[in-house]
């Protein structure tokens, strides 16, 4: 785990300052602070103080917000796709690996507002947090000012995601796969040939792609490393899927 983010302190003036160098990053700036405040609540926090409110209901709402933005931006940016293929792509722009590392790019770790047990557990680096954090801001922004203002702050997000995406597509999947795998503390992924078939000149491989014994993706290939390199690509696009997806 990396070190603890610098943590923002509770005086006033540090705290105004933590929440103008937030705005900045997301590029929004706040007419109503409370609501940026409350974005940045967690239920630990208010839980322990006995304050009403935290930032689940905005995070509700930019929930919805993030599914529309992210639903007309695919729509338009791809004319010819199908659904199928829109909502595998929207599932990667908005999925929560995607929105967490926005979160800590921009450090909304260091100014979430937690109770004392969510931060000795590592609140702050916490997938989960993280991203339900950045739906809770694209809530606050659309209650602030509207729809256009928190498609402003949602647009930039989704194209990094893509061009991720991209890169990935175009790049090593097997050795993506296996540091993403490593990362979260898995084993390595097994690739295992299951079909062979077409004459010696023209050669059909089909491979499966097993995380922890699961087959995760399959894929076929004019060569065994194509196949594989294949697979792993749809492993990770598997991966990508929002929880509970196929």
């Amino acid at each position: 785990m990396s070190s603890e983010p610098e943590v923002v302190e509770t005086e006033p003036e540090v705290i105004e300052s933590a929440y103008a160098e937030l705005e900045a990053a997301i590029g929004h700036t706040f007419r109503d602070r409370e609501l940026l405040r409350m974005a940045l609540t967690h239920r630990s926090y208010s839980n322990e103080r006995g304050e009403d409110g935290n930032y689940e209901r905005l995070e509700f709402l930019g929930d919805a917000v993030l599914g529309l933005v992210s639903s007309h931006w695919l729509y338009e940016r791809f004319p010819d796709q199908p659904e199928g293929e829109l909502a595998k792509l929207k599932g990667f722009v908005v999925s929560a690996r995607v929105l967490s590392r926005h979160a800590r790019a921009i450090g909304v770790g260091a100014r979430l507002r937690l109770g004392v047990g969510e931060k000795r557990s590592g609140g702050r680096f916490k997938a989960s947090i993280l991203a339900d954090a950045m739906e809770s801001i694209f809530g606050a922004v659309y209650l602030d000012a509207g729809l256009e203002a928190a498609r402003k702050v949602i647009l930039p997000i989704l194209d990094l995601a893509l061009a991720a995406r991209s890169r990935i597509s175009h790049a090593d999947a097997k050795t993506a796969l296996q540091e993403r795998i490593q990362g979260q503390g898995g084993g390595l992924p097994i690739y295992r040939m299951v079909k062979e078939s077409g004459p010696d000149h023209r050669k059909l491989f089909t491979v499966e792609c097993l995380l922890e014994g699961e087959v995760a993706g399959v894929a076929e290939g004019a060569s065994k490393k194509q196949a594989e390199q294949r697979a792993a690509a749809a492993a990770l696009e598997k991966l990508d899927l929002p929880e509970g997806e196929p």
